[in-house]
């Protein structure tokens, strides 16, 4: 099930941070579940975005994130 949610913040440097859920608690993302055609993806804070959640050992993380325009 796909979600949507806003970059609460991302690390460009360390290539990870949080999107806040419009339901629930916030969710992990790294940059490489990030779908921009680029090699190295970052976010900007403030933005929309979808994406799905992967619940695993290390809790819940965001996955097939794409930028809303």
């Amino acid at each position: 099930m796909r979600e949507i949610g806003i970059v609460k913040w991302f690390d460009s440097s360390e290539g990870s941070g949080y999107i806040a859920r419009k339901k629930g608690e916030d969710v992990y993302v790294h940059h490489s579940a990030v779908r921009c055609g680029q090699v190295s993806c970052s976010l900007k804070e403030g933005a929309a975005v979808e994406f799905s959640v992967l619940e695993d050992s290390d809790g819940s993380r965001a996955h097939d994130v794409v930028v809303l325009r």
